[in-house]
């Protein structure tokens, strides 16, 4: 087991409460075309992809092109709940400053999400500081989750060992991703992911944020 080093977190429904509000507004314009998926179906399909894997996927699923300007008016709908209803994932900021002060570990983002939506959510709950200049997007790469590029560019980014860095995932995606990279994972479960969909990708699964700096305390005492 290698020490930990870099401890990456994904943003939507990791640092950020987004997948709620993304998964309600995304359901309710997809029945608005005659696609209706219940929430464990919109949650297999879509989360932790980046917004170009989703208009593909979404496109595929209907079996025809959306309305012209259907992805501005998601876009616009998903940034007008941000302002009325984000908050950040309950628990997380203790977490954070547990890992990154007392533990004093390096963190960084690394997210599905392109920079501007990722300076909304995190500028929003008052996260962004917390992790300025050490935010990575999708749209750095060539391939996004489940493909490894990502978590490989921060690592790099970071100038970390693979080896020496964990991630904290929500998404079945995300987690194939961060095996794929040789990284260990943590799966958040209490978010819209299963557990067992999380585990059955490979991670090592927790319930509540509060719990996250004891495993990687853990994880250190173990190396």
């Amino acid at each position: 087991m290698s020490a930990v080093e870099l401890v990456i977190f994904d943003c939507d429904g990791v640092l950020v409460d987004s997948e709620v509000l993304a998964v309600r507004i995304e359901r309710e314009m997809l029945a608005e075309l005659g696609w209706e998926l219940t929430q464990d179906e919109h949650v297999s399909r879509f989360l932790g992809t980046s917004q170009a894997t989703f208009e593909r996927k979404l496109q595929e699923g209907l079996g025809r092109p959306v309305p012209e300007g259907w992805f501005d008016l998601q876009r616009e709908t998903l940034f007008h709940a941000f302002d009325t209803e984000l908050t950040a994932v309950e628990g997380l900021p203790r977490a954070l400053g547990v890992i990154q002060d007392e533990l004093g570990l390096a963190s960084c983002v690394a997210s599905s999400g392109d920079h501007a939506k990722l300076s909304k959510t995190l500028g929003h709950t008052g996260l962004y500081p917390r992790f300025a200049g050490r935010i990575f997007s999708a749209t750095e790469v060539e391939h996004g989750k489940p493909a490894p590029d990502l978590f490989l560019h921060a690592a790099e980014r970071m100038g970390v060992d693979p080896a020496n860095c964990v991630v904290v995932e929500d998404s079945r995606y995300g987690v194939q991703a961060a095996v794929a990279a040789g990284m260990h994972a943590y799966g958040f479960a209490g978010g819209l992911t299963p557990s067992a969909w999380l585990e059955d990708a490979g991670a090592e699964t927790f319930e509540t944020m509060a719990e996250l700096p004891e495993r990687i305390r853990g994880r250190q005492g173990s190396a």
